[in-house]
């Protein structure tokens, strides 16, 4: 059996969020090194803070500056610190009741090892040299042995308060597409499309699970199919992808290549986008290199008939 692909992936791509008006003064007043908590109707005070009372769900937005100072309430060894962790040698994992606080904040603690870090240990802020308006504004906590630092008694009052932010969600793994879609990746690299074709009802998966999806049993028969296709569907694309470098618009559609049993995606180019239409048949543009389409052009034949392609809609 031939070899089966493996590959690191990563899966990236910006967050943007808007701030209401208590993570707006929570973060901007991190920016300013002050920690801001909130109270809610019987008295506590949340750090962080929360927009909402989670037990009566009342909107609360009593901003409470607390200290920079606190004590761990538990906490967990990280031997090997990862990618964008707050710090680059191992340190502990800690929940640290600020002074003025009755919940407990989790963050980074700077510790030469583990048997330096205990439950109830007292910890300070250590703040960021540069800081934006965000968690990161803490670089971490250090361990502290003296007196109980005061709060300012910080309204909360920003005259430029941050309101939105972004943030990188990212995942990397390794991923194996397995035999059937190796098969398939190998013959792409060919300039070749192959399906896998289902004893049972027949029909021709691309690109090939292993398996019907239909009738649940195993696809091992291979079948050549396309290179040309019939648009079944599409969208317009509007919104440019970061990194991504086509212009908008551009449109994205479901085309079923020739003897397949079902559609897969890809980009219509060579027409402008508001001619492109269902029925509309296309051929694969591949550049020099490639181990895909780049995208799909008209052939210049006439448009399928509806009933030939209806079922894979």
């Amino acid at each position: 059996m031939p070899e089966v692909l493996t590959a690191p992936l990563t899966v990236e791509f910006p967050f943007t969020r808007s701030l209401g008006p208590v993570q707006s003064a929570f973060l901007t007043g991190l920016r300013e090194r002050v920690v801001l908590g909130v109270r809610t109707g019987d008295g506590r005070v949340l750090v962080p803070p929360v927009e909402y009372d989670p037990v009566t769900a009342d909107e609360i937005r009593d901003l409470v500056e607390v200290a920079p100072t606190g004590t761990v309430t538990t906490w967990a060894w990280n031997h090997e610190p990862r990618r964008g962790q707050p710090l680059d040698t191992p340190f502990a994992w800690v929940l640290v009741r600020l002074d003025g606080a009755d919940t407990a904040l989790l963050h980074a603690l700077d510790a030469p090892g583990p048997d330096a870090v205990h439950t109830g240990m007292r910890v300070r802020v250590r703040w960021a040299a540069e800081r934006e308006g965000a968690i990161t504004d803490i670089a971490c906590f250090e361990s502290y042995d003296g007196e109980q630092e005061q709060p300012t008694g910080h309204s909360g009052e920003f005259a430029d308060a941050i309101t939105k932010i972004v943030t990188p969600a990212r995942l990397d793994y390794r991923y194996s597409p397995g035999r059937a879609q190796t098969a398939y990746l190998r013959a792409l690299a060919d300039r070749r499309t192959m399906g896998e074709r289902c004893p049972s009802c027949h029909k021709v998966y691309v690109p090939p699970r292993g398996a019907c999806p239909t009738c649940g049993v195993a696809t091992t028969e291979q079948v050549e199919v396309g290179p040309a296709g019939t648009v079944t569907t599409f969208c317009i694309v509007n919104i440019k992808a970061k990194n991504l470098d086509i212009e908008v618009p551009y449109v994205y559609a479901h085309i079923a290549l020739d003897g397949a049993g079902l559609a897969l995606h890809g980009r219509i180019g060579g027409i402008p986008y508001d001619q492109v239409r269902m029925g509309l048949r296309v051929e694969p543009v591949w550049t020099e290199g490639a181990r895909h389409p780049d995208h799909y052009r008209p052939t210049g034949e006439p448009d399928a008939e509806y009933d030939t392609y209806k079922e894979l809609l």
